[in-house]
């Protein structure tokens, strides 16, 4: 297995181009790398510089100039009452046919809005649910990324990308990022494995059809040897078949 340069995030890390994991671990590497800090603050001191200028303020005659142009532009009258709307009994007629269908429109109005009522409620506690979902999954990736025994791993992937593994011995769990350069495909996806010896690899999950990126909690992976990403069938195989990053955990 080669490994990633840790050196080589230093553009990306000051331009926030890195995931949660490739910042954790180069921001430890920053306290012992000297040279790294240094490079980093040049480059923030460049980027800075780039972007001076690259925003400017509305010119000042640009509000007059659009209040100058309504000021000219006509509004078009009111339409004139046709002959027939000018007729008292044309007008009771109209009236009596827009009271019977705004009768027939509210009777539909309330069923349709009771139906969209319990629609929104469905979309409501789904969402809730989701969140709720979402802020655990977060806690935890927090409470791994945190753990003082953490240790973090890359890879490069065949093809191009990286495989990020950040795993706690005390957490018994990891968080795994997974980024390539280019889609898998709408009827492939990306497949992770956990290698321990010998043993056969054992399925940790599948990313999306089609899905070049992801991140995903794995339970006991400190226990392995070997972190795998595979490239599969739509829905994943039983065994790997493959094979495009190899994570060395021991």
């Amino acid at each position: 297995m080669i490994e990633v340069d840790i050196h080589a995030l230093v553009g990306a890390y000051v331009l926030d181009a890195v995931d949660d994991l490739e910042r954790v671990a180069f921001e430890r590497h920053l306290v012992d790398c000297a040279a790294c800090r240094i490079e980093a603050d040049e480059l923030r001191e460049t980027a800075t510089r780039l972007a001076d200028g690259a925003w400017s303020v509305p010119p000042p005659r640009l509000r007059t100039e659009v209040l100058t142009a309504i000021g000219r532009t006509r509004q078009l009258p009111p339409g004139e009452p046709s002959r027939r709307e000018r007729d008292p009994r044309a007008a009771v007629s109209r009236w009596r046919r827009l009271t019977v269908g705004a009768a027939a429109a509210a009777v539909l109005a309330a069923g349709a809005g009771a139906a969209s009522w319990a629609v929104q409620e469905q979309r409501v506690r789904d969402e809730s649910a989701l969140a709720a979902a979402a802020e655990q999954r977060q806690a935890r990736t927090q409470e791994i990324l945190t753990a003082p025994d953490l240790v973090v791993r890359t890879s490069p992937m065949i093809g191009g990308g990286r495989v990020t593994v950040a795993y706690s011995k005390s957490q018994d769990s990891s968080v795994v990022s997974v980024r390539a350069d280019a889609s898998p495909g709408a009827n492939r996806a990306f497949q992770l494995w956990t290698i321990r010896g010998t043993a056969a690899a054992v399925n940790q999950g599948v990313l999306a059809p089609g899905a070049q990126s992801g991140v995903e909690i794995v339970k006991g992976l400190p226990d392995n040897d070997v972190f795998a990403v595979s490239l599969e069938p739509a829905g994943g195989s039983l065994v790997p078949s493959d094979i495009r990053a190899q994570v060395e955990l021991v």
